[in-house]
């Protein structure tokens, strides 16, 4: 089989991170995310681990060395990774995905869900320091940051959607179909 690279995106607690998790689980892929860079960047800083900071650092990052660099670090992991399928979380921009695109058997994949679903999602998980205290009305607020309103912008783009409101068996059904056309 030749390397499948699947990127994903969708909103926060769209649920992204379950698909990438049961592709590890039963496909054996890899799993890269963009935000990891920022996460590494942020702890090696000592600074919190929130949303707050992720936006302006992926700005930063951006302006001062290209608006693809995170893209490019993506790019650059998928190549060297040996694993038959690659997962690459978090895309948020289209500049991201023109250099994605580049990469053979690239697959789009955009993850879409309700934002009363997704928002009980981030804050019941907990994955950034104050997500468990945030309102509905912070979450509707935190759409506004740069880094998420590119989000929406992408469904267009994706060869693949997944609907994701319901169970994870109705969600994996849906990503073992998307599989089952690389394989």
């Amino acid at each position: 089989m030749a390397k499948l690279i699947l990127g994903i995106a969708g909103e926060m607690g769209s649920g992204k991170e379950a698909v990438s998790t049961y592709l590890c689980e039963k496909y054996g892929a890899s799993s890269r995310n963009f935000s990891q860079i920022l996460k590494d960047i942020l702890e090696r800083l000592y600074l919190p681990i929130m949303r707050e900071n992720f936006a302006p650092l992926s700005l930063a990052l951006r302006k001062t060395f290209g608006e693809d660099i995170l893209a490019k670090v993506m790019f650059h992991d998928a190549v060297d990774d040996e694993n038959d399928v690659i997962v690459v979380q978090g895309i948020r921009r289209r500049q991201d995905m023109v250099f994605l695109r580049e990469l053979p058997n690239f697959k789009f994949i955009y993850v879409d869900a309700d934002i009363e679903t997704r928002f009980e999602r981030v804050k019941n998980r907990k994955e950034k320091e104050n997500d468990a205290l945030i309102t509905f009305e912070q979450f509707k607020a935190s759409h506004e940051y740069e880094t998420e309103k590119t989000i929406l912008g992408l469904k267009d783009d994706a060869d693949y959607m997944i609907q994701n409101n319901g169970t994870y068996e109705e969600l994996y059904s849906q990503i073992d179909k998307i599989i089952s056309n690389h394989i």
